[in-house]
């Protein structure tokens, strides 16, 4: 197996008139999630429209990937047709289990496939009968990661409207009460973008992962909780709208 397969193999109110439309959520409900919840989901934005995850999409991110593979010292991004088909099986088997549901990132403007992004880490409590929560379909929480986009995409609209479309998601369809976020603790950029959107700093974790360059990793963990979400939502319409 090519070592970098065993990086994605090992165990991120309706809008106001300027973003009219900017979410529509398709939902096809997947045989493979053990109902937990999850879906096949295509949700659209006025910039990007993230498509679930499929081998239709390998031409696309081998495309995207190899532009400037520099940007991804700290991410397990692919290369090439054997590394992305690897990525992909592996965001498919997890789709499988019920733990992730993972995204083609795609350019409304011309359709074409500008990085990826997925759902993953998805849990759902045991709730105790009588609770509020018992016996809901969606998850509890979850984490946002395997994010990465193209050269071109960088500094667009692209990764906010991502994020606003996943979160709106996240937190409304599926009504998590969390979702967190993980990056290498040398990633400044991600981190920037993290704290700019409004995720709260909770801390670093030592050697919580194996790093895109073979290392134990330390993590930098973000959060946003349920009661955060309104003020997160406005942010990020306002960086999608400063576009």
């Amino acid at each position: 197996m090519n070592p970098l397969a065993r990086v994605f193999l090992a165990p991120d109110e309706r809008p106001r008139s300027a973003l009219a439309g900017v979410y529509v959520a398709t939902c096809r409900v997947s045989l493979h999630t053990g109902g937990m919840g999850t879906e096949d989901l295509l949700l659209s934005g006025r910039h990007v429209r993230l498509e679930p995850l499929s081998h239709h999409h390998v031409a696309g991110l081998v495309a995207a990937s190899v532009v400037d593979p520099s940007l991804y010292h700290w991410s397990p991004v692919p290369q090439g047709e054997a590394e992305v088909k690897a990525y992909i099986d592996a965001a498919l088997a997890w789709r499988d289990a019920g733990t992730a549901v993972s995204f083609a990132t795609v350019r409304v403007e011309d359709g074409v496939v500008i990085g990826s992004t997925r759902f993953w880490n998805i849990e759902r409590w045991a709730w105790p009968a009588g609770h509020a929560r018992y016996g809901r379909p969606g998850p509890d929480v979850c984490e946002i990661g395997y994010t990465w986009l193209t050269r071109s995409a960088i500094r667009t609209a692209a990764n906010s409207e991502a994020k606003l479309l996943m979160l709106t998601h996240a937190f409304e369809a599926w009504r998590v009460l969390r979702v967190c976020f993980h990056t290498d603790v040398r990633n400044e950029r991600s981190r920037a973008a993290l704290e700019r959107i409004g995720g709260k700093f909770e801390g670093i974790l030592r050697a919580h992962r194996m790093a895109a360059d073979y290392v134990p990793r330390d993590s930098v963990g973000y959060s946003i909780v349920e009661a955060e979400w309104p003020a997160v939502k406005e942010r990020l319409r306002r960086l999608v709208d400063s576009r």
